[in-house]
C-alpha cells in the first residue's frame, strides 16, 4: 500500500500487543485508500460488509483486514438512528486517521505504527495508559455502549487478558447497560463467547462476567443456578472446566467449543434431568430430553452451530453409561467417539464432588491397564453386579402335616 502512494499503518491489537511484548494474535491494516483502491493493489482481495465496507487481503491461508479510515459524526446527524431496544446505530463514512483513532473502542487500541519512520502514532493517549495498564474508552461510555453493546465484554476480555484495570467511568455503565446485549444477534454473541473463553484467560473473564453482571446476560439458567447453589459443586465444577480450557490452550493442545458449553451449561442440564427423574422417567431419556430442552433455550441468548450441540448432548449422554461397568457395555462404551470427551467431563465432575471419585478413577485404571488386567476388572464388576442383581428366592410354603 506504501509503495503504490497511500498511507498504510498497522493498527489495533497487534500493535498494543507488540508494544506489551506479546505475540499478536493478527494484524490489521488502517488506510486512506478507499476499499475498492485496495482492490485495484492486490488481485488476492475480497471486498466484505455493507455498512462499511472492509478489504480482506488473502495471503494463503492468512487473512489481513484492510479498513479504510472511518470518519466522526454527530449524533444529531440524519444517519444516526435510536433502535427501539435502545441501542445507536450509525452509518459509517470515510475520514482521515485522526478521525479514524477517535472512533476507535479504546485508547490503547488506537495506536497506529507507520512503517515510512518506524514511529507510534498516538491521538488518544494510548501509550499512557498502555503503561498504567488502564482500559479507557474513547467518548462518553454509555453513549459506546449504546452504540455497540459488544463493547461492554470487549472490556471485561481485554481486562482478563492484559490484565488491565477498567476506568471507573467505563466501569458503571456496564453495571446498569448489561440488558443491552439482548438486542444483539445470538450468532454474535456466540463468537464473542468463544473469544472470552478460549483465549487463555476463562477463569478470569468467567470472574469478571459475575461481577459485572454480564453472566446472566449470556448464560441465564446457568446464573441462576449458580446463584441459588446449595453445594459448593457447580461453580466449583465450572471453574475447573474453565481452568483445564486456559491449561489446554497454554500448552497448545487442542480444544473444542463444544466441550466448553457442556460445561457451562451442564448445571442446568443435571437439574433438569433431575426433576424428570423424579417425575419417572428413565434417567437415559431424561438426559436426552433435557439436553434438548436446555440448548433449546439457550440459543435465544448465544447461538450454537448443530456441529457443536450435537457433541455436547453426547457428552451429557454418556455420563450415566460410566456406571455400567460390565465387559461388555464398558468395551462398547470405550470404543465410542465421544468417549475420551465424555471421560474428561466425568473427571471434572468428580473432581468438583458432584461424580463418585471411585466411579472416575475405574475407568481411569481401565483404560492405563493391560488386557489380563482389564479383565479381571471386568469380571470383578461382573460378579459384583450380578450379586446386586440376584434376587431372594422365594420359600416354598410348608406341607400340611398328616393327621
Amino acid at each position: 500500500m506504501h509503495s503504490a502512494g497511500y498511507q498504510a499503518h498497522l493498527v489495533g491489537g497487534g500493535v498494543r500487543d507488540l508494544l506489551l511484548g506479546h505475540e499478536p494474535k493478527d494484524f490489521d491494516v488502517a488506510t486512506n485508500a478507499s476499499p475498492e483502491e485496495v482492490k485495484a493493489v492486490f488481485r488476492n482481495c475480497r471486498l466484505i460488509g455493507r455498512r462499511f465496507r472492509l478489504a480482506h487481503v488473502h495471503f494463503g491461508h492468512e487473512i489481513i483486514e484492510v479498513a479504510t479510515f472511518r470518519g466522526m459524526q454527530e449524533d444529531s446527524a440524519p444517519a444516526v438512528r435510536d433502535s427501539d431496544n435502545g441501542m445507536l446505530v450509525r452509518d459509517n463514512v470515510y475520514g482521515t486517521i485522526e478521525e479514524d483513532a477517535l472512533r476507535r473502542d479504546f485508547t490503547v487500541n488506537a495506536l497506529y505504527y507507520n512503517i515510512e519512520d518506524f514511529s507510534v502514532i498516538d491521538y488518544t493517549g494510548g501509550l499512557e495508559d498502555l503503561e498504567k495498564g488502564l482500559l479507557r474508552l474513547l467518548g462518553d461510555p454509555a453513549t459506546r455502549y449504546r452504540e455497540d453493546p459488544v463493547r461492554m465484554l470487549r472490556a471485561i476480555r481485554f481486562a482478563a487478558k492484559l490484565g488491565f484495570r477498567i476506568d471507573p467511568a467505563c466501569e458503571t455503565p456496564i453495571l446498569k447497560q448489561g440488558a443491552l446485549l439482548r438486542s444483539v444477534p445470538a450468532a454474535r454473541l456466540f463468537e464473542e463467547v468463544l473469544k472470552l473463553f478460549m483465549s487463555g484467560t476463562a477463569v478470569q473473564a468467567f470472574e469478571k462476567l459475575r461481577h459485572y453482571n454480564l453472566f446472566s446476560e449470556l448464560f441465564p439458567e446457568t446464573d441462576e443456578c449458580l446463584t441459588h447453589e446449595e453445594h459448593d459443586f457447580p461453580i466449583t465444577f465450572v471453574v475447573r472446566g474453565l481452568h483445564n480450557t486456559d491449561l489446554r490452550i497454554r500448552e497448545g493442545k487442542p480444544v473444542t467449543p463444544a466441550f466448553l458449553f457442556a460445561v457451562l451449561l451442564w448445571e442446568p442440564v443435571r437439574r433438569t434431568t433431575q426433576l424428570l427423574v423424579e417425575s419417572g422417567e428413565p434417567p437415559a431419556l431424561a438426559i436426552q430430553q433435557a439436553g434438548a430442552e436446555v440448548i433449546s433455550r439457550q440459543i435465544a441468548q448465544t447461538s450454537i452451530p448443530r456441529r457443536f450441540s450435537m457433541p455436547m448432548r453426547e457428552i451429557w449422554q454418556l455420563q450415566h453409561r460410566f456406571e455400567q461397568r460390565g465387559a461388555r457395555r464398558a468395551k462398547r462404551l470405550m470404543v465410542h467417539p465421544r468417549f475420551r470427551a465424555a471421560y474428561d467431563f466425568l473427571v471434572l465432575r468428580a473432581d468438583a464432588g458432584e461424580a463418585d471419585l471411585e466411579l472416575a478413577q475405574w475407568w481411569t485404571q481401565i483404560q492405563e491397564a493391560q488386557p489380563e488386567v482389564q479383565n479381571r476388572m471386568f469380571n470383578k464388576e461382573g460378579v459384583a453386579a450380578g450379586r446386586r442383581r440376584r434376587r431372594r428366592r422365594r420359600s416354598r410354603p410348608a406341607e400340611p402335616e398328616e393327621s
